[in-house]
């Protein structure tokens, strides 16, 4: 009898869709951003991946199904749309240059042959920090991406394999490349730098 107007009901609703959607960008902001920076990209360039990804998550939203979380959806579109960048920059080699590395450092178990070396007894510095960051940035991107999910972000493999879209036997072997990739550069670096 005493029924709302169909316009203020409208509004009434528009208005808790723009709460929900202003709490999902303040709670996933930060997130998003850091893994946009470890995907190597500058500051600016990471922010605008952000920008272009809650974009893309106001044009779709109606697509979310519920089957994984806000934050795995949302990395999902961050990294399809830094892999859409990638694409327009440039074309990745297609060929690995950690394959020839495998025989030589690993037994047919699957086994290191000698123990990784490197600064272990050394404290985290500016200089270790950058020999690291420039070891992540010569991984191939799907190997950069797995790796900081896993060991940055704590991501499950279950989470990581939804969010690259990816089989857990792909997934096991994008980081088994990058860890072995950032140990040869890292001891690389690590030998070659001044004393």
């Amino acid at each position: 009898m005493f029924a709302r107007p169909p316009a203020l009901r409208g509004e009434v609703l528009e208005s808790a869709v723009t709460q929900e959607t202003t709490r999902i960008i303040e709670e996933h902001a930060g997130y998003l951003l850091r893994a946009a920076i470890g995907f190597g990209l500058s500051g600016g360039d990471a922010e605008d991946l952000v920008q272009e990804t809650f974009k893309t998550f106001l044009e779709v939203r109606g697509r979310f199904e519920g089957r994984s979380s806000v934050r795995t959806f949302l990395y999902g579109i961050l990294y399809k749309k830094n892999l859409e960048r990638s694409r327009k920059s440039a074309r990745e080699t297609a060929v690995d240059p950690i394959e020839g590395a495998f025989a030589e450092r690993f037994s047919r178990r699957g086994m290191w042959q000698s123990p990784p070396r490197g600064p272990d007894e050394e404290v985290l510095s500016v200089e270790t920090e950058s020999l690291i960051a420039g070891c992540l940035d010569d991984l191939v991107q799907q190997q950069k991406a797995a790796f900081f999910l896993k060991e940055v972000e704590r991501m499950s493999s279950e989470e990581i394999c939804n969010a690259l879209e990816i089989k857990p036997t792909h997934l096991r072997v994008l980081l088994f490349r990058a860890r072995a990739g950032l140990r040869d550069c890292l001891e690389r670096k690590w030998e070659d730098r001044p004393s």
